[in-house]
């Protein structure tokens, strides 16, 4: 019986939380299942994005190339600039991008709170131009605006019932250092596991719009594609495994461009200084 009242506890619980999280909303005004909040998110990102780094840093693997790094700390700066005038909230972020050096990763992240990484499988293999790179860099800060770090930790807890058990059998103490660890873990997962389909919709349409506010063409979103498509022969890069293709996303990404072409025009049309 005392088993039976845990687990009614427990489905009881989810269910309270599950309607209290039913309203949230991603930028796009999509609705989103949050049993993570954003701000949580950011502090198991933060946790996660060190843990990772370290041991590559370490190893000497991390910025290791002046050229290619500064590269991409200026178009992901100017990227974060535009961030931070579309999203005022960011500006309190703790903005950080890495390039790892890992030839064979054709890859790039960004975790929750803007911890971002490209590795130099993706600059050597595709060997994109500088408006292809912003619209990498574009897309994975989209998915930090619209909380998809949270969205896929949610998910992923959500399916760990015995969590929440353990919230009941343990003290308070020591339930919130089980709940880090496991938001940490959560965080790092997150950027392996699969975006869904139409969180990768999402990305597109906000990395592209960021793209062109920030000055880069938005008419690269659909050649980056297409050289992506073109990398790996049989073996298609990592990228697409945790990106995957909504639908005919080169068609879809072009009929957006023309639209995205307006703002783009505007910013150039101003002269643009170094950050």
């Amino acid at each position: 019986m005392k088993h039976l009242f845990i687990i009614s506890r427990v489905f009881f619980i989810l269910a309270f939380v599950l309607i209290l999280t039913a309203c949230t909303t991603s930028p796009t005004g999509r609705s989103q299942f949050m049993m993570v909040s954003p701000e949580q998110a950011i502090s198991a990102s933060e946790e996660a994005y060190s843990s990772l780094l370290q041991p590559l840093d370490k190893k000497g693997k991390v910025d290791n190339d002046p050229v290619a790094t500064e590269r991409v700390k200026t178009i992901t700066g100017r990227l974060i600039s535009q961030a931070i005038k579309e999203y005022p909230h960011t500006r309190n972020w703790d903005w950080s991008v890495k390039v790892i050096d890992d030839p064979e990763m054709v890859n790039a992240w960004c975790m929750a709170g803007g911890k971002m990484a490209i590795y130099t499988g993706l600059l050597n293999k595709v060997k994109p131009t500088d408006d292809e790179l912003a619209q990498v860099m574009g897309h994975e800060i989209a998915h930090a605006l619209a909380n998809h770090t949270a969205e896929k930790m949610s998910t992923q807890m959500a399916s760990q019932i015995g969590l929440v058990a353990l919230s009941i059998a343990v003290s308070d103490t020591d339930f919130r250092g089980a709940a880090l660890t496991g938001a940490a873990l959560a965080a790092s997962m997150a950027i392996e596991l699969p975006n869904s389909r139409v969180a990768e919709q999402e990305a597109d349409q906000m990395g592209i719009e960021l793209a062109a506010k920030a000055g880069y063409n938005p008419n690269a979103a659909a050649t980056l594609w297409e050289k992506m498509s073109k990398v790996g022969g049989d073996s298609p890069p990592e990228f697409f495994s945790t990106h995957p293709a909504p639908g005919n996303r080169q068609k879809t990404l072009r009929e957006l461009a023309p639209q995205m072409m307006p703002y783009y025009q505007q910013k150039i049309a101003r002269p643009v200084y170094p950050l």
